[in-house]
């Protein structure tokens, strides 16, 4: 017995398009193969970027980024020191300090902790691997000549962007990748109340949190004081990201 389907040119094009659909998903999927790793759980064949320490002692480490301006980062510095925060870490951009060697020598005069915020302001994973190493080792020669220090050993990148590449060759070089696990969004300058909220709500032990010490983000000073206050009455004390490095189990998280 035969059987014969047939079919209207609307269920072939139904059809079409479905198989189409399929395919294109496939695609994506094939293509962003390298990158759905990104929140899965460490890699432990390569290098990987640190977002927090597991700890039971309440330590957090404030992180300041700064890549332009010279009007939001001295009245920063002002609270630190009126609020005795002798242990914060400051990731600093090579251009930026060389145009501000005032302002980096009050950071290093305070002895607080200077890591790398790479050279120019462009996502690192977007660069070749010669670039990428260009970026790292020139922003590491400009921030030696100009805070004086002879080892620097923390970066973290620009617009917090790096992949599987940007990782081993910083590991390459002697650079640990600092990211964050609570993000204060004071670069979105959603309001002082907001930006305290969500730093005090979120903070954990062994905590790496992300401020911004740059002129677009006008709310962190206003905001730093009640945060560096709330988080001292709830048992924290502050301490550099390599001292929080040194004393815990490292939280971080694969890119393949």
């Amino acid at each position: 017995m035969n059987f014969f389907w047939i079919l209207s040119a609307k269920q072939l094009k139904k059809v079409g398009l479905l198989a189409l659909g399929m395919v294109f998903a496939a695609g994506i999927v094939y293509a962003e193969r390298q990158n759905v790793d990104v929140f899965l759980p460490l890699d432990n064949n390569g290098p990987s970027a640190i977002y927090s320490v597991k700890t039971d002692k309440k330590v957090v480490a404030l992180t300041f980024d700064i890549s332009w301006g010279e009007e939001r980062t001295g009245p920063i510095l002002d609270v630190l020191e009126q609020k005795g925060i002798k242990k914060a870490t400051f990731f600093l951009s090579s251009p930026w300090s060389e145009g501000h060697p005032d302002i980096v020598k009050r950071i290093v005069d305070a002895k607080w902790e200077i890591g790398s915020h790479g050279h120019k302001h462009e996502n690192y994973s977007t660069l070749s691997d010669e670039q990428i190493r260009t970026q790292i080792t020139k922003a590491d020669s400009i921030l030696k000549k100009v805070t004086g220090l002879k080892q620097l050993n923390l970066i973290r990148y620009p617009n917090g962007d790096f992949d599987k590449r940007v990782l081993k060759i910083a590991d390459e070089l002697g650079y640990k990748s600092i990211q964050w696990d609570t993000d204060s969004r004071d670069w979105m300058n959603p309001g002082v109340d907001q930006i305290v909220k969500r730093v005090v709500t979120k903070a954990h032990p062994g905590d790496i949190i992300l401020l911004h010490a740059s002129d677009s983000c006008r709310q962190t000073k206003d905001a730093l004081p009640q945060i560096i206050d709330q988080l001292r009455a709830k048992g924290y004390e502050f301490v550099t990201v390599s001292e929080l490095l040194a004393g815990s189990d490292v939280k971080q998280k694969s890119v393949n």
